[in-house]
């Protein structure tokens, strides 16, 4: 049985996000004490209103806002699930400023929080959990995915590192590394015939993945279940990768 969320508060990042949101409320029906964090005012309002959870607004691009927000803030857990997806563009059209951005969020943001969020789990020395939404463009070539595929392996590493270094406190550190989810945002490029068919084609279980199937792995790599998985990027893909 999965447990051990009464640790402490889970901070959830991109938490208007749909794998965000799943991932909150998955928690907050778990009896997990949440704190959301996401760009979306009216959307976080909304998951608030509906799970009860605690928000918390902070910028993943600044360590000033990052810090300000997360020093000395008691947590247990974290998800990092702020992201930005940037453009679809090859290596030789790509936009340089848009390229920065992608790695000042995805990767860059992501390790401010675990910079800041670790020092807090280790100052209350009961360990915790940390759990970094990357990709599947993070362990395989997707076309037109050279800036976002570039800061999740950047996001993978960094979970390898963080898991290395913050083991013998106790905290563990792990990815899950999804495939598409098919939101409004991600349908003008995996909605076109031309592009998702030949990538479900290649997919063993030959289907777009939901949220709540993202937010699931997640939920139980947070949890006492998994106690001794720690630096681990977990494909949650429907076999994609494998192939």
């Amino acid at each position: 049985m999965m447990s051990g969320f009464d640790k402490g508060p889970i901070l959830v990042t991109g938490a208007s996000g749909g794998i965000g949101g799943a991932t909150v409320r998955q928690l907050a029906a778990a009896g997990a004490e949440v704190i959301a964090s996401g760009r979306n005012a009216e959307a976080l309002a909304g998951l608030a209103a509906a799970t009860g959870v605690r928000t918390l607004a902070f910028d993943l691009a600044s360590e000033e806002s990052v810090r300000g927000a997360l020093e000395g803030l008691d947590l247990y857990g974290v998800v990092n699930c702020g992201g930005f997806g940037g453009e679809i563009a090859t290596p030789m059209e790509t936009d340089i400023a848009v390229f920065d951005k992608v790695i000042a969020i995805n990767a860059r943001g992501a390790l401010l929080v675990i910079k800041y969020a670790a020092a807090s789990m280790i100052r209350l020395g009961k360990g915790g959990a940390i759990v970094n939404v990357s990709s599947q463009a993070g362990l395989v070539a997707l076309r037109g995915h050279v800036s976002y595929g570039a800061s999740k392996a950047a996001l993978d590493n960094i979970t390898r590192v963080s898991a290395l270094e913050l083991g013998r406190h106790g905290i563990r550190v792990n990815s899950v590394n999804p495939t598409v989810v098919m939101t409004e945002m991600s349908a003008f490029y995996w909605g076109r015939p031309e592009i998702g068919e030949p990538f479900m084609a290649a997919m063993p279980l030959g289907r777009w993945a939901t949220a709540e199937e993202i937010a699931a792995p997640i939920v139980f790599l947070l949890s006492d279940g998994a106690a001794m998985i720690t630096g681990v990027s977990l494909p949650v893909d429907g076999g994609f990768t494998a192939c």
